[in-house]
């Protein structure tokens, strides 16, 4: 690793981080190629992987870490709210949700720091 100098913690990422998960997800890829999208075992893994993301959104919503700690409850929750709204308005369009969301908080730390 030494011989790498300064690129050696990104080589260390790519090597630990990137390559294992990758191998499990090309290997997903593999296994799923033949399977009825609404048989029992896909809409299960689908329900856990929503429930499993939206855990995380909510824990970020409500804990939030670094600089988006800063950001009143009030407005995250908001933020939140709204884009729900634009997920549900704009046809499950999840950049709808994550635009709209991010423009909402966005403006309100704008509007508080006035």
């Amino acid at each position: 690793m030494s011989a790498l100098g300064a690129y050696a913690p990104y080589a260390l990422l790519i090597l630990v981080g990137f390559l294992p998960n990758e191998v499990w997800r090309m290997l997903g890829v593999a296994l799923a190629r033949g399977l009825d999208e609404s048989s029992e075992i896909i809409v299960f893994a689908r329900a856990v992987a929503t429930a499993i993301l939206t855990g995380v959104v909510g824990k970020l919503v409500i804990f939030s870490p670094g600089a988006l700690a800063g950001v009143p409850l009030w407005v995250r929750l908001g933020a939140t709210a709204l884009g729900l709204a634009a997920f549900v308005l704009f046809r499950r369009s999840v950049f709808a949700g994550v635009i709209v969301a991010t423009a909402a908080i966005t403006a309100g730390m704008l509007v508080l720091a006035s």
